[in-house]
């Protein structure tokens, strides 16, 4: 559940549907609204403000951070889930981390080429 929350965040940000700004319901109301702990909805705004999606005003609530800094943060890590389901992959296939960072050295050339 945790997982969807900050999924449906990112989304929304990054397809622009909240705007820099808009305040998110507080954890409590959140917490209550989807029937799960506060905990839950706490770590997923903590993961989200790390992540420089939201920002979190002492006594004010939680709130969507500035367009660009959230839309980069939301393809930052969109990134860094690739980037993980990549090492995965490379794991099971038994390729050497020298290898994995060759394959995409070789991928970035690849797509400057194309441009």
């Amino acid at each position: 559940m945790y997982l969807q929350i900050v999924e449906q965040i990112r989304q929304r940000v990054a397809a622009g549907d909240w705007p820099a700004g808009q305040e998110l319901p507080s954890i409590r109301a959140l917490a209550a609204d989807l029937r799960v702990s506060v905990i839950t909805v706490k770590r997923a705004y903590q993961d989200l403000e790390s992540e420089g999606v939201i920002v979190t005003r002492h006594g004010k609530g939680s709130f969507i951070a500035d367009a660009q800094d959230a839309a980069q943060a939301v393809h930052r890590a969109e990134l860094d889930a690739h980037l993980a389901a990549a090492g995965r992959i490379a794991r099971t296939l038994g390729i050497a981390e020298p290898e994995l960072v060759e394959r995409l050295r070789n991928a970035l050339n690849d797509k400057e080429a194309a441009e």
